[in-house]
């Protein structure tokens, strides 16, 4: 074999081994000088669980989360197990603590009522439920119908609405949506309300009917509703506003009082009329 030849691969293989040298010992100190990313384990469901359950260990499994934790991730299962669950938490979720109700508050309806609200139930029928289209988490207003005490019945049946953008907490005895988001026909629904909203629903459910209004739930505006009268309905006056008073007749005013005066002028004489306010003569 040529000499030259054999000098140049030589040459060829040398410079290739140290490229390669140097390569391996630059990316050996960027991965020495590189930190570790830290990771950190969590609790997360081992499977849907429902809004109301009560945790316990075969709903629970852990999983390795890249950086640090979510705010309010749950580290240990023992601080997860025997709690409510007050809203619905997906297969490999990582379970946090606004997922969970209180330790001690069990499950079902209690533990998704919010400090300082209260569920009251009101009972609906058919055409009240909207025909079953009342379901957890929609909005509705509240209407109330009755003949106003200690008031003319002139007018009728007076309806108005007693409270709006209400949320739903439950449908019968469901606490959550259907999975197909079918509707079911119930008795009763339960709302979210303040104590002294739950007051009005109780006096009202007593001698009025109550209607439920189904409301967009992005539509949160609070609107001004007169009340409605049944005489408002058939060509008379809304139940808010009152009749028209009848216009007062006034006496015509008297025509003034007038005498009158001959003067004589010589041969002349003439006549001159005066008015009188006690209508003298």
């Amino acid at each position: 074999m040529n000499r030259r030849l054999i000098t140049v691969l030589f040459i060829a293989l040398l410079v290739a081994g140290v490229c390669t040298w140097l390569v391996i010992r630059l990316v050996g100190v960027r991965i020495a000088s590189s930190k570790p990313v830290e990771t950190t384990k969590v609790v997360a469901a081992a499977k849907d669980i429902p809004l109301g359950a009560v945790l316990t260990q075969p709903d629970l499994t852990t999983m390795t989360l890249a950086g640090p934790p979510p705010k309010g991730a749950i580290l240990k299962a023992e601080d997860a197990i025997g709690r409510g669950v007050v809203t619905q938490i997906f297969q490999g979720e990582p379970i946090l603590e606004s997922h969970l109700a209180g330790l001690g508050s069990g499950g079902g309806l209690a533990p998704t009522i919010p400090p300082g609200m209260r569920a009251c139930a009101v009972r609906v029928d058919e055409v009240v439920g909207v025909a079953g289209f009342v379901i957890p988490g929609m909005r509705v207003d509240v209407l109330v119908s009755g003949n106003p005490p200690g008031e003319s019945s002139s007018e009728g049946v007076v309806t108005k609405t007693i409270l709006q953008n209400v949320q739903v907490l439950s449908a019968g005895t469901d606490i959550q949506r259907d999975a197909e988001g079918k509707p079911q026909q119930v008795q009763v629904v339960n709302l979210l309300v303040t104590p002294e909203q739950a007051q009005m629903l109780s006096l009202a459910s007593n001698s009025l009917k109550i209607q439920l209004v189904l409301r967009n739930p992005l539509d949160t505006q609070i609107a001004k509703v007169p009340s409605t009268a049944m005489g408002s309905l058939l060509g008379g006056v809304p139940a808010d506003q009152p009749a028209p008073a009848h216009p007062v007749k006034r006496a015509p005013k008297p025509a003034p009082s007038t005498y009158s005066i001959t003067v004589i002028n010589g041969s002349k004489s003439s006549e001159e009329k005066f008015s009188s306010s006690e209508g003298q003569h």
